[in-house]
């Protein structure tokens, strides 16, 4: 759906995107990560034909972004991170009116814009103002603009931005109900969100892909094993000597104590499983387990590994 080879961007004095090459399967929902300035926007402004790249080849369903932008534009539903709406015009009125922009033929734009509306949850919101909603529902009325013209490809650059929790989890059922439909490419600051609906995440940092795979595989690319939580009920040193004497254990610290119980961060190599011989040795030495656990790297210790120091806007 999307092929993007050696996209470059540069603006007076800095370059925003340098030499960045990435694709996006059809029926994909992909995350685009990186700290302020890594040049998120500007690649999404990009693809979605807003500006100019500075060389580099970018193709959408095949045709090519630069010298087919209206074959580009009409399989393309793109929400901004400052959704541009008309404050002043009812949510019906500015639906309709955006259908009619993008081409929707004059006989479905009223079944578009209820379809849109009900994906949405804007059904009873056809008679309001916008600029009377609440952020939330603004949020959705772009959502539902995006949408309207039924593209194939969704571009969302910050979609859950100024949310609360309860509007952030209900955007983001609606944007993995939108995968069966349309391939989407997803911009957030909101890691936990990625990791519950993106399946591939894209990492940029300085205007480069510094990562790009499915969350699992990415987790390989932090140095050093896993870590296993235990809480023992035992002599704390003569516990923590046993589970430095486990095979691929790498290291023990202690982390707390609540009377006769200790618990224990026990660093394994990279790519054991410890848990089991653990659990032997307690048992062997007759003493007591009731936590025993794999935690396993984040989406946001990944992302932070890869980009840690970097700032600025693009």
């Amino acid at each position: 759906m999307i092929r993007v080879e050696h996209l470059t961007k540069r603006f007076a004095g800095c370059v925003a995107v340098d030499d960045v090459s990435f694709e996006v399967e059809r029926g994909e929902i992909v995350g685009l990560l990186g700290p302020n300035g890594a040049g998120k926007t500007t690649t999404m402004r990009v693809l979605t034909g807003y500006q100019p790249a500075t060389s580099g080849l970018v193709t959408v369903a095949g045709f090519d972004v630069f010298s087919e932008s209206m074959e580009v534009r009409k399989r393309i539903g793109y929400m901004p991170e400052n959704v541009p709406l008309y404050p002043e015009m009812r949510v019906d009125e500015y639906l309709r009116f955006r259908a009619q922009l993008k081409h929707v033929p004059r006989g479905n734009v009223r079944e578009r814009v209820n379809d849109v509306k009900e994906l949405c949850g804007l059904e009873d919101m056809g008679r309001r103002i916008i600029g009377q909603l609440s952020k939330g529902y603004r949020q959705r009325v772009g959502l539902a603009e995006s949408l309207v013209h039924d593209p194939e490809l969704l571009i969302l650059d910050e979609p859950t931005i100024g949310l609360d929790p309860n509007q952030i989890r209900q955007v983001r059922e609606l944007v993995k109900s939108l995968a069966s439909r349309h391939t989407i490419l997803l911009s957030t600051h909101i890691l936990p969100e990625v990791e519950m609906t993106c399946r591939r995440v894209l990492i940029l940092n300085r205007g480069r892909i510094v990562a790009s795979d499915e969350v699992g595989r990415l987790r390989s690319l932090l140095k050093g094993g896993a870590e296993v939580v235990a809480e023992i009920r035992g002599p704390r040193e003569e516990v923590a000597r046993e589970l430095n004497a486990v095979a691929d254990v790498d290291g023990v610290s202690g982390r707390a104590q609540e009377g006769d119980w200790s618990r224990f961060a026990v660093t394994c190599a990279q790519g054991a499983d410890i848990r089991e011989e653990i659990f032997r040795v307690v048992t062997q030495k007759g003493w007591s387990v009731r936590e025993l656990h794999m935690e396993s790297k984040t989406l946001e210790d990944i992302f932070v590994s890869l980009t840690v120091g970097e700032g600025g806007d693009a």
